[in-house]
């Protein structure tokens, strides 16, 4: 095992093996190291960490240092350095009508040396332009021409899948693609559906290839002809993400069925003639999907605060029995009516408490205070009628008019009594009197 950390350029996502030596390095700090080209400012992905000799290409590079402040400051200066050398190098290419895409510049850590990224059709010509430029950077100048996929690596962007770039995000190194692969997986031959953003074809291709070349080794192929549950017929479709087929049946031509790939049995794999094909007198199982596991109950959570059971909780309407119930106990209890058990026990005991309790009066006193509650009893009974009876509405009385006569009056009724205090006119007379003395 080799101590190694993970450190990553500026330039890609690629990340390379360097000797931390007796430095103790943690992923995210800037670090100074010793590259072909001299000291090149970069960053750590990984700490310390060891991996196989094998990994590791000998002799490996060391790490210089720990970036510091003033490492910082000069890789901000180089940043700044190369924004200028674009638009100076955009205005040479202009000058001598070179056909060439200037993409990147990037600038060595030490600023002795100064890197032209760009792309072009064919060869180009460009002494006269890398003259220039050493002349006005007083530095060592390099043009590299690159290809479409390493442009669109450098930039960056977003894919017609709505995420960035692989290849500007995890990729390493550029797979081969074919459009033999779009073929296998069954995809639209549209260019515009396949390609990427650099005009190549798509790099996530590869991504699913040796998935579709291992399903297809265990399906038939098109015009296959099979036996199915439902009897022999010829392979129309394969749906290779399901392992499923569509067979045309031969009793049922016109209404294709769709199997699963075990519940065929391959008679003759692709086209070819029925002659001398034995059919099995024995068809194909049907498939039974597999049910899923039942689900582990989880524990009870045990609560704090007590909870009554289901069947002890009344219902709605054995609460409005109840609350019936004792409202018409409370009406029976204001009429007068039947009586509860419980009601008829605590008057019992009321009655037993009276008896038990001295005689503070006499029997004189006794007697009045029964008339005396009777009286009231019968006062308050008087509008109160019981459960059972309705009220019964009186005929209006009408005076009489062939009542007997009174002894002083002519044919006159006699006038009601007047129950309230006397009564006193303007004169001071009273009943009718009058205020002049009788002769």
């Amino acid at each position: 095992m080799t101590t190694v950390i993970s450190v990553r350029f500026r330039s890609g996502p690629k990340t390379y093996f360097f000797d931390p030596g007796e430095l103790t390095v943690a992923a995210g700090q800037d670090v100074i190291v010793e590259t072909s080209q001299g000291l090149e400012f970069a960053q750590c992905a990984e700490g310390n960490h060891g991996v196989d000799d094998q990994l590791v290409v000998q002799p490996l590079r060391p790490v210089v240092r720990l970036a510091t402040e003033a490492d910082r400051r000069i890789d901000s200066h180089n940043r700044s350095r190369e924004k200028d050398a674009f638009e100076v190098c955009q205005k040479k290419i202009l000058e001598h009508q070179l056909e060439m895409k200037l993409v990147r510049v990037e600038c060595s850590f030490e600023g002795n040396k100064i890197l032209f990224f760009f792309t072009a059709d064919g060869r180009v010509d460009f002494r006269e332009l890398v003259k220039d430029l050493a002349g006005i950077f007083r530095a060592r100048i390099e043009l590299r021409q690159i290809g479409v996929r390493d442009e669109a690596k450098m930039l960056g962007g977003l894919g017609i899948c709505g995420r960035p770039f692989c290849c500007s995000q995890f990729m390493d190194a550029f797979v081969p693609v074919s459009i033999k692969m779009a073929k296998t997986q069954n995809l639209s031959l549209n260019p515009t559906k396949i390609s990427g953003t650099c005009g190549r074809l798509m790099c996530c291709l590869k991504y699913e290839q040796d998935a579709y070349e291992d399903a297809l080794k265990r399906l038939p192929k098109n015009d296959s002809f099979v036996q199915t549950p439902d009897g022999v017929g010829n392979v129309s479709d394969v749906n290779v993400l399901k392992e499923t087929v569509t067979v045309r049946l031969d009793q049922q031509p016109e209404s294709p069925r769709c199997y699963h790939n075990c519940e065929i049995c391959v008679l003759r794999n692709g086209k070819g003639s029925r002659d001398g094909i034995v059919i099995p007198s024995k068809r194909p199982e049907r498939y039974v999907e597999e049910k899923p596991e039942e689900e582990i109950p989880l524990p009870a959570i045990i609560s704090d605060f007590h909870v009554e059971p289901l069947s002890e909780i009344p219902s709605v309407e054995e609460e409005q029995q109840e609350g019936g119930q004792r409202r018409r106990r409370r009406s029976r209890g204001r009429r007068g009516g039947q009586k509860t058990a419980g009601e008829t026990a605590a008057a019992e005991v009321r009655t037993t408490r009276k008896e038990d309790a001295p005689a503070a009066v006499s029997e004189v006193g006794k007697d009045e205070a029964r008339s005396e509650g009777g009286q009231r009893r019968r006062r308050r009974s008087r509008g109160r009628k019981p459960a059972g009876e309705q009220a019964v509405p009186q005929p209006k009385q009408i005076p009489r008019t062939d009542a007997p006569k009174a002894e002083g009056g002519e044919g006159q009724a006699k006038k009601p009594r007047h129950r309230g205090g006397r009564r006193r006119h303007r004169g001071g007379s009273c009943h009718g009197e009058s205020s002049k003395p009788q002769a």
